[in-house]
C-alpha cells in the first residue's frame, strides 16, 4: 500500500483518505512567489506531519478492529437468532411431550386401578377353584370335645388307625373345624368334623 494513502471499506462504502504527511508535502515545494520557508519551520512540520502519519496509522489500526469486531457481532447476533429459534422449537417439543406424559399418567391411574380389581378377580376365582376342587370329608360320630384344642393333630392321628393305613408322607389338611356349634346344653350328642 502506498504511503500517504488510506483505501478501505467502513460499513460498505468506499472512502480514499489524503494523510496529512501528503499535504505537507505538497506544500513543500514552494512556488516562485512565495519566500523559502527557514530551516526550524521545516522541521516543526516534519515532525509534525511524522506525529500525524502515526496517529493516522493508529487510527487506521483502531478502525480496523473495530471493523473486525463488527463482522463478529453480525456473527453473534445471526447465531443468538438461531439459537433463539432453536429453543423455541424445543420449547414446543417440551410442551407436547408434556401433554404426551400428562396422558401416559392417566392411563397408568387407570390401570393401577384396573390392577387392582384384576388382582381382587383372580383370588376370588382362585377362592371358587379351590372350593370346588376341594375333597370334603365329613367324619361323623366322634364324642363332643374329644379333638382337643388342636383339631389337625387329632385328624393325623386317628385317621390312620381307623383306616389301618400308614400314609407317607403324613395327611395333609388344608382345613379343618367342626360343623355347628358346640352344644350349650350338655346333651351328649355326637360331633361332626
Amino acid at each position: 500500500m502506498p504511503r500517504g494513502k488510506v483505501t478501505g471499506k467502513a460499513r460498505g462504502k468506499p472512502a480514499q483518505q489524503l494523510l496529512f504527511s501528503e499535504a505537507l508535502r505538497e506544500q513543500k515545494h514552494p512556488s516562485a512567489e512565495d519566500p523559502p520557508p527557514t530551516p526550524c519551520a521545516n522541521m516543526a512540520d516534519d515532525m509534525q506531519g511524522a506525529t500525524m502519519d502515526r496517529t493516522l496509522q493508529e487510527i487506521w489500526a483502531v478502525s480496523r478492529k473495530l471493523e473486525a469486531m463488527d463482522n463478529t457481532m453480525v456473527a453473534l447476533t445471526a447465531e443468538t437468532r438461531s439459537m433463539r429459534l432453536d429453543i423455541a422449537g424445543f420449547q414446543s417439543q417440551i410442551s407436547g411431550l408434556d401433554q404426551r406424559v400428562a396422558t401416559v399418567e392417566t392411563q397408568v391411574a387407570s390401570w393401577t386401578d384396573r390392577d387392582l380389581k384384576l388382582s381382587h378377580l383372580r383370588n376370588k376365582l382362585t377362592d371358587l377353584e379351590d372350593r370346588s376342587r376341594r375333597n370334603n370329608v365329613h367324619l361323623l360320630g366322634f364324642p363332643k370335645g374329644v379333638e382337643g384344642a388342636d383339631i389337625f393333630s387329632y385328624l393325623q392321628d386317628i385317621l390312620p388307625k381307623l383306616t389301618d393305613i400308614t400314609f407317607d408322607p403324613p395327611l395333609e389338611f388344608q382345613r379343618a373345624h367342626r360343623l355347628g356349634p358346640k352344644r350349650q346344653d350338655g346333651s351328649d350328642h355326637p360331633t361332626q368334623l
